[in-house]
């Protein structure tokens, strides 16, 4: 059934239903996203809404995939999701990322929030899910959802700096840092470059031919023409990313997308996204090394990846990356088609960082 056409009563009272969201419904759910997460964070998702969802490439024409739960005419939850398309073993189904889930604090613990759930897993070809509160971790496991487990998490140090740790007291951080100091003068030196990448604000069709060219790479991965590329990293509200690419003539072998942020101890350059032929070594280390420099030049104390894809793990550590614990859980249920019983035990081919979904906000 497509989505907007259900309308799904709750088996804890006959007076709740869910339904699609309508223009009308912003003014109270902007006052119950206030009431949960205070006036801070609602006037920070009031500045993302129209960029995330209604301005988003992948919105269908009848408006945003949100849901919302009314107790007759009070809204007392919502479900709100950001669609993406999705490659999966060579082809493309629509998907969405679940997100901005919210009870009303008089209805919770009453199953309110996991009929959310199955409204918006009902209404889309793939379920996502990156970043997870511990509920809803335990929401997922409690549905027997595949558990991929985090997105692998890796760290390139560039200072002595890069192991301090905000709950440390100022003697257990110098000492840390003393004691690292070789180890990062060696991990963190400067790697050459192969090819010259180029900085620039604008993803062109170029980007959509290195998708496609790419693609097949993959065996799962959030596609990324240069409409989606645009959107996501161009256009955002708050935040400015910095591109750099790999071109050849008119085509583009590789682009990676980063920005510096400041941490309680120290700077921080987060690689964001990275595409480009796994197997292309030139290209991929040569835009981990544009990154690094422009992470030395911003004093940034290390660089920060989440990365799925074994072959771009590999680059990474010879670059100087190394893994670390990550608590980035990732979900995923594939229900537009059937995969094998062990689709979800072989993720080496599966591409996803944290740009794909809306951590990095």
């Amino acid at each position: 059934m497509p989505p907007g056409e259900r309308s799904e009563q709750l088996q804890a009272t006959r007076t709740v239903t869910i339904d699609r969201y309508r223009p009308e419904d912003r003014p109270a759910i902007e006052a119950l996203y206030r009431r949960v997460f205070g006036p801070d964070a609602q006037e920070a998702s009031r500045l993302r809404w129209e960029w995330q969802y209604r301005r988003n490439p992948n919105t269908p024409l009848d408006g945003p995939q949100i849901w919302v739960a009314k107790d007759d005419a009070r809204i007392v939850g919502q479900y709100a999701s950001m669609p993406v398309r999705l490659w999966v073993q060579g082809g493309e189904i629509p998907a969405s990322w679940g997100m901005d889930v919210m009870v009303a604090p008089e209805r919770q613990r009453q199953g309110l929030g996991e009929a959310l759930f199955h409204t918006w897993d009902r209404n889309t070809g793939a379920s996502l899910g990156m970043g997870l509160s511990d509920a809803s971790y335990r929401l997922f496991q409690k549905l027997r959802w595949q558990d991929v487990g985090p997105l692998p998490c890796l760290v390139k140090p560039l200072t002595r700096r890069a192991f301090r740790r905000p709950q440390w007291s100022t003697a257990a951080n110098r000492f840390v840092s003393w004691l690292t100091l070789p180890f990062v003068r060696i991990v963190g030196r400067a790697r050459p470059l192969v090819a010259q990448p180029e900085p620039f604000r604008r993803f062109d069709t170029s980007f959509t031919r290195l998708w496609e060219r790419v693609a097949g790479r993959f065996e799962v991965a959030v596609k990324r023409d240069a409409t989606y590329l645009n959107w996501k990293f161009s256009e955002p509200p708050a935040i400015r990313y910095l591109m750099a690419a790999v071109r050849a003539g008119n085509d583009t072998r590789g682009y990676v997308v980063y920005r510096h942020i400041q941490e309680p101890r120290g700077r921080v350059t987060l690689l964001v996204d990275v595409l480009a032929d796994p197997e292309d070594a030139d290209v991929v280390q040569s835009l981990l090394a544009w990154v690094d420099r422009e992470a030395r030049a911003n004093d940034s104390d290390k660089i920060r990846t989440f990365a799925m894809h074994a072959g771009f793990r590999k680059l990474m550590r010879r670059a100087g990356y190394f893994q670390v614990k990550s608590t980035l859980q990732f979900t995923i249920k594939i229900n537009a088609l059937a995969v094998a019983a062990d689709f979800f035990q072989h993720t080496d081919r599966w591409h996803f960082t944290l740009g794909d979904s809306d951590q990095d906000r």
